[in-house]
């Protein structure tokens, strides 16, 4: 319908309205059928007159009716009061009399008509249009303002296929009342219940200040049902008008995991990392090129890229080329093997870095296993190498990453980790430059993290392949991997292993059955098989063992734990006969070494 035909139609509906009120109005109070007195007539046209010109003041013909609300009623009021005042005057001055009753009549005549023909559409919208179509019964989760706004623009937006029927809320004021037409039906624990109650298809999780630990028991609750979950956007975005309710998007096994994030100094990082040469190895993995991105972000006058694999770091130079050609930060990629000790030196000597990030490292436990030798060369050998190399070239600060698995190590790969961070801190005690270590759990979307094999699985039609019903791990996305690095390396005063705090750790068969429902799929479609503890793996992992707890935060959830003696000695003969060793005879010399206690050493920065 065009603005021109729209306009001409209300004027139409309200002379008409208006007209009727005040005849009717005549009849009923002076209860004669004769109304089409010149009185009558000219207070008639009177009120056309000033209704138009106030309508037109208060902009009731632009208004969208299907959307109205109390603002819009506000202004019908308006007009209609302010044009009665206009009649009064007029009265007054040409008859010399006011007549208070019929005008009292046809104001409630009016407001009731007028009002009354712009609300229909809407109720008629709501009520009659919105069912036939055949929109999906919608549970939303949270009656606090992101749920209502999403119930708002579930329910008059016409293209929208879901239809909002029910509230879920724990908040015990808000039981068994109505919002916006819209039934409060119960808690949490009731979502099973009301799903089957309500019919419904679609649940909505629209409480954007939800923790991990909520989400988590809602989205169990919701598991139980057939119904599609999603979350909501970030309430500012909706604000914003940066997405919409249909960007509503399904529930992530990220979401589910991990810990609440860690909010950083960013001026503290900022002062070390600004107008700085920066050298990443292992820039091409999943860490190392996260912790890339991160650091591009402080104006460092230079980043390294150093990797061994040229895919790799060919596929991190590309992605930060045009972020950074507006930028005056210098970007070089160096293929290199952290092996090679006199590659590190030459590299040291020509870009003379400021801090390094030690992110290379071989990782995968049943491989290294396997191979012990690789994991002595690369994480334990390739670690003393860019140390040796970073004070030889004067570096100001360097943090490796670590892993929990370095913590009462059962594997190789563990083990060789634990020695490499005795090799940091002996580096941090005869150098000047500051050497620090941090230690966190598995990461999420990482090349050996057990999310994409577990989707690979599920895609083939499973089953899950979990490897003993007990186990459980420690769980973190890369980006606050990465950001929990530059972090530590900002609060770094030399020789500390920084570790996070991570919260509850998850047990895996729980994630495989997450993963499931996430997948669109009942447990039973796919299902979960038990193949038994791996080489080398732990049914739980720890961040520190009881030697090293200590309760110094320097910094919100971020500890420093106490280190146990540096056995240099030791160390420098396992690098220095590892290949003279069979792979019983490594795996045992690395892991008596790396478990071996005598004394502790409190690090206190």
């Amino acid at each position: 319908m065009s603005y021109k035909y729209r306009l001409s139609l209300f004027i139409l509906i309200d002379t008409s309205i208006v007209c009727m009120a005040i005849f009717f109005s005549s009849f009923l109070v002076n209860a004669s059928i004769e109304v089409f007195t010149f009185p009558i007539i000219l207070m008639a046209g009177v009120l056309v007159t000033s209704h138009l010109l106030f309508s037109f003041r208060y902009h009731l013909y632009k208004k969208a009716w299907e959307y109205a609300s109390i603002s819009e009623l506000a202004a019908i009021c308006k007009t209609v009061f302010l044009s009665m005042i206009v009649l009064v005057i007029t009265q007054q001055l040409v008859l010399g009399e006011v007549a208070f009753r019929l005008l009292a009549v046809t104001l409630l005549l009016m407001l009731f008509f007028i009002g009354g023909s712009r609300f229909a559409w809407r109720l008629f919208r709501d009520r009659v249009i919105s069912q036939r179509v055949n929109k999906k019964r919608t549970l939303i989760i949270g009656a606090g303002s992101a749920g209502t706004m999403i119930a708002r623009q579930l329910k008059h937006n016409r293209d929208c296929d879901m239809l909002p029927v029910a509230f879920i809320d724990d908040n015990v004021r808000k039981q068994q009342l109505d919002i916006m037409d819209i039934p409060v039906a119960g808690r949490v624990e009731d979502i099973e219940k009301t799903v089957s109650e309500y019919r419904i298809d679609n649940i909505i999780i629209a409480i954007p200040s939800l923790s991990k630990k909520q989400l988590n028991r809602i989205f169990q609750e919701c598991s139980k049902t057939d119904a599609d979950t999603k979350i909501l956007p970030m309430i500012e975005d909706l604000v914003s008008g940066k997405v919409s309710v249909h960007e509503a998007r399904d529930v992530q096994v990220e979401d589910l995991l991990g810990r609440e994030p860690v909010e950083l100094d960013l001026k503290q990082i900022s002062e070390k990392l600004k107008h700085k040469t920066v050298l990443v190895t292992g820039a091409g993995g999943s860490i190392g090129s996260e912790i890339v991105r991160q650091v591009s972000r402080f104006e460092p006058k230079t980043i390294v890229l150093l990797g061994h694999g040229e895919n790799s770091i060919y596929k991190i130079h590309m992605e930060l080329q045009p972020l950074l050609k507006d930028s005056e930060i210098q970007l070089h990629a160096e293929i290199a093997d952290i092996q090679d000790y006199k590659k590190m030196v030459t590299v040291m000597s020509e870009y003379q870095p400021d801090i390094i990030y030690h992110a290379a490292a071989h990782k995968h436990v049943p491989l290294m296993e396997q191979n012990p030798e690789e994991a002595i060369k690369n994480n334990l050998i390739g670690t003393k190498n860019v140390a040796m190399a970073a004070h030889q070239a004067g570096v100001q600060t360097f943090i490796m990453v670590s892993t929990d698995k370095a913590v009462n190590p059962t594997s190789v790969m563990g083990a060789t980790k634990r020695l490499s961070e005795m090799v940091v801190q002996y580096m941090n005690q005869v150098s000047e430059t500051t050497f620090a270590a941090v230690r966190f759990g598995n990461v999420l979307g990482s090349r050996g993290s057990v999310i994409p094999h577990f989707k690979r699985q599920i895609e083939q039609g499973g089953p899950i392949t979990v490897t003993h019903p007990d186990m459980v791990r420690y769980f973190m996305t890369i980006p606050e991997a990465s950001r929990l690095v530059i972090q530590a390396g900002a609060l770094a005063k030399g020789g500390e292993i920084f570790v996070l705090d991570m919260g509850e750790p998850v047990k895996i068969v729980d994630l495989a059955r997450n993963m499931i429902k996430l997948s669109g799929y009942q447990y039973e479609e796919i299902g979960i098989e038990f193949i038994g503890m791996r080489p080398g793996e732990k049914l739980y992992e720890e961040l520190l063992n009881e030697a090293e707890v200590s309760q110094e935060q320097v910094y919100p959830k971020i500890y420093i734990g106490n280190t146990s003696s540096l056995y240099m000695d030791e160390i420098n003969q396992l690098t220095e006969a590892y290949d003279k060793m069979n792979a019983d005879q490594i795996r045992e010399f690395v892991l008596e070494l790396a478990n071996r206690r005598e004394k502790i050493i409190k690090i206190t920065g």
